[in-house]
């Protein structure tokens, strides 16, 4: 863990970082063993301002690998949410951008506590500026499933990714000019909001996409 504070190269904290969230990508002992040992604090210290993108995107890479799938890390992990947020806005990298939304995605997942602190700290305005045209396709779909994940049952989580223009964003990323991967990710998001008016979709005229009992359904 010493190899993540300030003593250290950028090069060598953003390789420690990464070597951490690789350790601990799926496996839910090392996930425990490294918050135990003490690495969320110099993990979230990397996520300032002042840090290289690399070392933001290990950072923020390692703290979702290490909150994914695991509650209690969910728990101790959550206090790198605001900072996160702050690495959706436009003066971070499309690799933060990825990197952030991902680790944001990670910590909602399943728990509701996360999912209203994530909301609270402002991610859904910058997550739905992602879905547009200025981001890369592994940006718009990291995106869309972050907020796929803020809100699966998720009421209030729901009505403020509609306020905030989701929709008629992730419509567009329907569209032919879309990678699979990024429709993949839209039509997820959709899964998880309440039913859609049909009529709000004309003018945007995917007109073989369709909105049945709360679904998004593609015709065939």
């Amino acid at each position: 863990m010493k190899l993540l504070g300030p003593d250290s190269s950028a090069n060598v904290q953003a390789a420690a970082a990464d070597a951490l969230g690789m350790l601990a990508d799926g496996h839910a002992q090392v996930q425990g063993s490294i918050t135990t040992a003490g690495a969320i604090p110099g993990l979230v210290k990397l996520l300032e301002s002042g840090s290289s993108a690399s070392v933001q995107t290990a950072a923020a890479f390692a703290l979702g690998c290490l909150a994914a799938n695991h509650a209690q890390n969910q728990i101790a992990v959550a206090v790198s949410i605001p900072p996160l947020v702050q690495l959706l806005g436009p003066e971070s990298s499309a690799g933060v951008h990825e990197a952030a939304a991902d680790a944001l995605g990670d910590l909602a997942s399943g728990y509701a506590q996360n999912q209203g602190a994530v909301t609270a700290a402002g991610a859904i305005p910058a997550l739905v500026q992602l879905l547009g045209p200025g981001s890369s396709a592994s940006v718009q779909a990291a995106a869309a499933c972050t907020l796929r994940d803020l809100a699966a049952n998720h009421t209030q989580n729901q009505a403020a990714i509609t306020a905030a223009g989701a929709i008629p964003a992730l419509v567009k990323l329907l569209g032919p000019e879309s990678l699979a991967r990024v429709q993949a990710a839209a039509v997820s998001a959709f899964r998880n909001l309440p039913a859609l008016d049909k009529q709000a979709f004309r003018p945007l005229s995917f007109e073989k996409y369709e909105i049945r009992s709360g679904l998004f359904h593609i015709d065939s």
